[in-house]
């Protein structure tokens, strides 16, 4: 069978006349679907999309029947089921089949031998013989078939003229290029093979003329800015560097119901069953986040991984770190996650990878390798690219024809669902109904075309609507947009429904869409106020929300949303009049002022909403953060990193210690204001992570840009700590008293000098300053400071049994607090205060729970802690050859706190060789095990 053309039938080597029409679309309609059953109901609707004659079914066995006196010798490969028919093909049975498997071959191999790549993919473009299925494209399954065939042609092309230029034959494939730019001049990916190739064939003044006029036709027709990738590849073509095109790599809860998706959901249940990763594709606004979302939640899914918020890629893992729960400082974030999901059943929705498609292929790819048990379901505008990859079309919902319950059909179902939202108890009559099914019908069917339309019921009558409907498709559906027929549509819908808001609400909407993850009530209105909206900003939010341009969620506080295609129109708007640079700039502003008032408030009783606050708005810091960086805002860089001192310090937020180190290396930075502050963040950074003296560098370098007092005292607190870990107590005491007087900082200085003078062996003197920091302390974490420092003076007396009431209290305001440091750094005394009063089941089970958490953060120099304490309970109970182990490991690690032992402290050398990390934990946790079954 082929269909990569005209319909063709060859039966023993003889090419079969199939007559007629509807016989035809038969053949081809059994022929795409693969091997699989294709039930009568669904062939009968495509026969007589308008209307079933009343012997549809008996017309349809006749056709049937006249399909096998064709087929001859091979009449049984046509079966007949109890609900449908199945055409069985060979293997190389079909060309759209041939195709897809020369493909995937070509991409196999595109890595090692491009030259073999190229002669696969010209032998699956021979399969083209001219238009497919050129007479029954208006049979509603086959033209669907047919776009995705020439999704495929397209995928063809362009993996042919990647690997010509890969194997050096960029001349043999500049005609192809070029009509492939010819066929789609806004499909960015063909026009920058085309300057590939003509760079490659030696043309590099045409290449780059090529991104010039692509960069004015996008601007012109739709009012885009191309991407990054043509700005790099300019640069590499103008600097004589342009190399072959990248290779392909290696093979919440939902707010309203679902409606309509039955068989969908219920299809990829199933679908799941047998398969590790299916990918839910098709055009924006077709409802493949709403259809993941049920399928996960009646799944019971491990995760729900959501990147719309996520606009780095580097971001993705800390991303699926969140999802899963996981607070990860140090190493590799998406081993952490793989070791997280491990060899346990589960379903992993990820949606929306359609932004990040190459590094979410990659994470997935790990994902599906390291956990042979776990089930991925994604959603994406295109498939990943994945040999595991089973990719399912979310086709939209279907539309009304000839039945007597309009109400009962999926389009118009949603129409009525949300319109009832908006006139509650309203009930359509016949008339109405036949109104809704005309306006849905132009709609084809798109879910959020459909809700948008519906929520203008507000404003409109049914007949008002479908008038202004028509008018507004007619004069904005005109534009080439994308090559997508429902895209346009949709993106028409978006832009009608644009136009029918007023002036104040076009224009917050348009300034809210840069916030990517949302923004709470307050962050809406004073963006609102700040535009200096004619209106009350409260009441022109609600208007948004009844327009159904934003939705609003009260989980956890208020807070408005915009669906992602929604925010990418807002985002076009904003480039179409000339406010994308102002919109930015509030965001940044707002960064600004809200990691300001982060900080103030963390210094407060307040400190718990601080805190709820920051991890909330990580995704639209982030947003802000890379803006600052890529248009070189130093100075509100610099203030975001230094009002985030605290949550450096404390929380566990491995991004934002990032951003420190980051803005520590930019040349830029030398001679700023907030230079020392900056560094001393930095530093901070870098001791959590172990590299002691890199933080130290990093700290007397901002000592000696220091021109104030803050400056001075965020360099002297790293500075403090790297000595206590080093064991130079003095030291640390200095520095730490130095910042306690510079003030700020005083209370957190007064803990950490108090502690290295307990250590020294001073503990009155400890006493003293720990009071003094107690006398200050306002917020839970200065609270839990003052309480941690008491418990490790009553410890470095020898009175543990009076320290842990104080490193219980230090916990629970720590975890008040949300800073997960030190609540598990006040754990470890208290897990030691429990194994030294005998009570060792209570401390090994404690001990387990303080290793997985700094095993989960990464904090070495913490957990080293934690196994010289262990070591010292496992000598107790008799393990010496373990603590042995365990004590010698510790004493050869370089980011361990210094432990100086006196003579015949009862420790003796394992007389082995040293363990590593990872061995350090499996014989710690295996030692606690056994230790427990013991008692």
């Amino acid at each position: 069978m082929d269909v990569l053309g005209p319909l063709r039938l060859t039966v023993e080597g003889r090419t079969v006349d199939v007559r007629g029409p509807k016989r035809r679309a038969v053949l081809a309609l059994l022929a795409l679907a693969q091997d699989r059953t294709v039930p009568v109901d669904v062939l009968v609707d495509a026969l007589w999309p308008s209307e079933v004659p009343e012997s549809g079914r008996q017309a349809l066995q006749s056709h049937v029947s006249r399909l096998r006196g064709q087929l001859g010798s091979a009449s049984p490969r046509l079966e007949s089921g109890p609900d449908g028919y199945r055409l069985v093909l060979d293997d190389d049975g079909l060309d759209v089949t041939e195709a897809r498997e020369l493909l995937t071959s070509a991409r196999g191999r595109a890595a090692h031998d491009p030259a073999r790549a190229s002669a696969l993919l010209r032998e699956a473009m021979g399969l083209w013989r001219g238009p497919v299925l050129p007479d029954l494209a208006d049979v509603l399954p086959v033209a669907t078939a047919i776009e995705e065939c020439a999704q495929l042609h397209r995928e063809v092309t362009d993996a042919l003229i990647g690997s010509a230029v890969a194997a050096g034959r960029a001349e043999e494939v500049l005609g192809l290029a070029a009509a492939s730019v010819t066929a789609d001049p806004l499909r960015e990916p063909a026009v920058l093979l085309l300057m590939r190739a003509l760079a490659a064939a030696g043309r590099a003044p045409e290449a780059l003329r090529t991104g010039r006029e692509y960069r004015h036709r996008l601007a012109e027709e739709a009012g885009l800015d191309p991407s990054a990738d043509l700005d790099q590849l300019e640069r590499e073509i103008a600097g004589g560097a342009a190399g072959p095109a990248p290779r392909p790599r290696a093979d919440v809860r939902p707010t309203t119901r679902l409606i309509g998706r039955d068989a969908e959901v219920g299809a990829l249940h199933l679908r799941l069953a047998s398969e590790r990763l299916v990918t839910v594709v098709g055009p924006g606004g077709v409802g493949k986040t709403r259809v993941a979302l049920e399928v996960g939640r009646s799944g019971a899914a491990t995760a729900v991984l959501l990147l719309a918020p996520v606009t780095d890629p580097a971001a993705l893992p800390h991303a699926l770190a969140a999802a899963l729960g996981l607070d990860v400082v140090q190493g590799d974030v998406l081993a952490a996650c793989l070791a997280v999901l491990g060899d346990r059943p589960g379903l992993l929705v990820v949606d929306n990878c359609e932004h990040l498609v190459d590094t979410a292929r990659d994470m997935v790819d790990a994902i599906l390798s390291a956990c042979p048990r776990l089930a991925v379901l994604a959603t994406s505008r295109e498939p990943l690219g994945l040999a595991a990859e089973c990719v399912v079309r979310l086709a939209p919902l279907r539309l009304p024809g000839n039945e007597p319950d309009l109400a009962r059909v999926p389009a118009v179902a949603v129409f009525l669902d949300r319109a009832g939202r908006v006139r509650p108890g309203v009930q359509p009559t016949r008339e109405e109904l036949r109104t809704i099914a005309d306006i849905v019908h132009r709609l084809d069917g798109m879910p959020l075309a459909i809700e948008l339309a519906a929520g203008r019921l507000s404003t409109f009558s049914l007949a008002d609507l479908r008038s202004r409907l028509a008018r507004s498709l007619d004069l904005l559906g005109g534009g080439r947009i994308r090559g997508d027929t429902r895209h346009r549509t949709l993106r028409a819908t978006l832009e009608w429904s644009y136009q029918l808001l007023s002036e104040d609400e076009q224009r917050l909407f348009r300034h809210l869409s840069v916030f990517v993850d949302g923004a709470d009530v307050d962050t809406a209105e004073r963006l609102g106020a700040d535009l200096g909206l004619a209106g009350d900003p409260g009441s022109v939010l609600a208007r948004l929300v009844d327009a159904s341009m934003i939705e609003v969620r009260f989980e956890g506080g208020t807070r408005y949303r915009m669906l992602e295609t929604l925010r990418a129109f807002g985002l076009d708007r904003l480039a179409a009049v000339g406010e994308s640079e102002a919109a930015v700039a509030q965001l940044q502003r707002w960064a600004v002022d809200l990691t300001a008032w982060i900080a103030a408030t963390m210094a407060t009783e307040d400190e718990p909403e601080a805190d709820a606050v920051l991890r909330r708005e990580v995704g639209n810091l982030r947003a802000a953060w890379r803006s600052v960086r890529s248009r070189g805002a130093l100075d509100a860089a610099a203030a975001m990193v230094t009002s985030l001192f605290d949550a450096v310090a404390y929380r566990d937020l491995v991004e934002l210690r990032s951003w420190a180190e980051e803005l520590a290396d930019d040349p830029a930075l030398h001679d700023h204001p907030l230079a020392a502050a900056v560094l001393g963040t930095a530093g901070e950074a870098v001791y959590h992570r172990g590299d002691h003296a890199k933080a130290e560098r990093l700290a007397r370098a901002g000592l000696e840009r220091a021109a104030d007092g803050r400056g001075t005292a965020y360099c002297l607190m790293p500075l403090s700590v790297v000595a206590l870990a080093r064991g130079a107590h003095g030291a640390s005491a200095a520095h730490a008293l130095a910042a306690a007087e510079l003030g700020g900082r005083s209370g957190e200085a007064l803990g950490v000098a108090a502690l290295a003078l307990a250590y020294s062996g001073d503990a009155d003197g400890a006493r003293v300053l720990g009071d003094r920091a107690l006398a200050g302390s306002v917020s839970p974490t200065l609270r839990s400071w003052a309480a941690y420092v008491t418990g490790e003076i009553e410890t470095s007396v020898g009175r543990r049994d009076l320290a842990e009431p104080h490193y219980v209290r230090a916990v629970e305001f720590a975890r008040r607090a949300g800073n997960t440091f030190l609540a598990g750094v006040a754990s470890v005394g208290l897990v030691a205060a429990r194994a030294a009063a005998g009570r060792a089941a209570e401390a090994l089970v404690g001990y387990r729970e303080v290793i997985d958490y700094f095993a989960r953060t990464g904090n070495w120099t913490h957990q080293w802690t934690t196994v010289r304490n262990l070591a010292d309970l496992l000598r107790r109970l008799g393990d010496e050859d373990t603590a042995a182990q365990l004590d010698a490991a510790a004493d050869g690690a370089p980011d361990a706190p210094a432990r100086d032992a006196p003579p015949g402290d009862g420790r003796h050398p394992s007389g082995g060789p040293v363990l590593p990390r990872d061995a350090v934990l499996q014989v710690a946790r295996r030692a606690i095990e056994q230790n427990l079954t013991r008692s």
